[in-house]
């Protein structure tokens, strides 16, 4: 059997040719007690990070896995595939723009390691981001408080670390087509760490995150761990009808006291239409449940890995390995439980 390492480092890669490399140059360069392996997830990208991540993993150093995915999946979807390939005492996943610096992977390692953390997350002191996205993520944290089992006040970083216990039971225990990460990891620990880094502008281009693309983020989130969407739908639906009912006595008191009612239907079209509003606002939240819930019954894949790349054992080019083609097999191309370094 194969000696595992100490640590994975899990990259999903998109738009990343300029930067992987260096990245990984780097990586490789880390003193890491016990050795690293670093899996890189190339997620359907349309430009040439595939070749360079395979000439990457040719090269002699530490381990380097490719992920070749048969289109484009989402960022989580990407890490899912790469955690379950990953087989390290520790997984830390992190971006491939080189906005966390490879200098603090070894930190945020030991960190997690010597506190004996099942997940540690990283903050920043300034995030070198947009202003959007940095609205965008303070409105998603601010609804993962309430949503999911997250510590109040952590901030919820792609640049974490994950030991073996938490990794095998994200991927053993998620099969849908919707994954997020940090829900998962909240389900099954609350042992868990933040550390200060520092984090970097970007080098390279600009982000991959769309507005159209955060949003669907947040969406996992918001419906895919929690039942309270549907129970404020409940409560819209009790204060709605609870304001009707008190409307209606007021209607019927004046018919009986023979006063004129009031003219209002300007007013009374303005109520029809919010409740109009509100109805289909209910009946959407409900659909996007059970429309999730229809893909998850069909087997929509999480991901579909077409290659796996890694260096030939005699150091004389690559492996190539194609998984089958059964789902369940091609989206979860190997679970190796972690066995202790003797």
């Amino acid at each position: 059997m194969a000696e595992v390492p100490a640590l994975s480092i899990v990259v999903p890669v998109y738009n990343g040719a300029a930067t992987v490399g260096e990245l990984v140059s780097a990586l490789r360069a880390l003193d890491i007690a016990g050795g690293l392996e670093i899996v890189l997830v190339v997620d359907g990208s349309p430009d040439n990070s595939l070749d360079v991540c395979k000439q990457l993993a040719a090269e002699a150093g530490s381990p380097v896995i490719v992920l070749s995915l048969s289109r484009n999946y989402g960022e989580h979807n990407a890490v899912m595939a790469g955690l379950s390939r990953a087989c390290g005492a520790y997984t830390i996943t992190m971006d491939d723009d080189l906005q966390n610096p490879p200098s603090e992977v070894k930190r945020l390692f030991e960190y997690a390691r010597d506190g004996s953390y099942d997940a540690v997350y990283t903050y920043y002191d300034e995030k070198k981001h947009t202003a959007w996205r940095n609205l965008g993520s303070r409105f998603t944290n601010w609804c993962a408080d309430r949503l999911i089992d997250k510590p109040p006040g952590l901030y919820l970083s792609s640049f974490r670390c994950l030991s073996a216990f938490v990794r095998q039971h994200i991927v053993a225990t998620y099969e849908g087509p919707y994954p997020y990460i940090d829900g998962l990891v909240f389900q099954i620990t609350q042992n868990v760490g933040r550390l200060q880094v520092e984090h970097l502008p970007r080098v390279e281009g600009r982000s991959n995150y769309t507005l159209a693309r955060l949003f669907r983020l947040w969406l996992s989130m918001f419906s895919n761990f929690s039942v309270i969407p549907l129970r404020i739908a409940t409560l819209f639906g009790i204060a709605f009808g609870a304001i009707g009912a008190l409307t209606a006595i007021i209607v019927i008191a004046e018919a009986i006291s023979d006063r004129q009612p009031p003219q209002g239907w300007a007013s009374l079209m303005v109520a029809v239409l919010v409740l109009a509003g509100v109805q289909l606002v209910v009946v959407g939240l409900i659909g996007e449940y059970l429309g999730r819930m229809f893909l998850a019954v069909n087997r929509k894949p999480q991901y579909l890995v077409r290659e796996i790349f890694r260096r030939k054992p005699a150091g004389d080019g690559l492996d190539i390995e194609h998984p089958p083609a059964d789902t369940k097999a091609a989206g979860q191309p190997h679970r190796e439980a972690f066995q202790p370094r003797s």
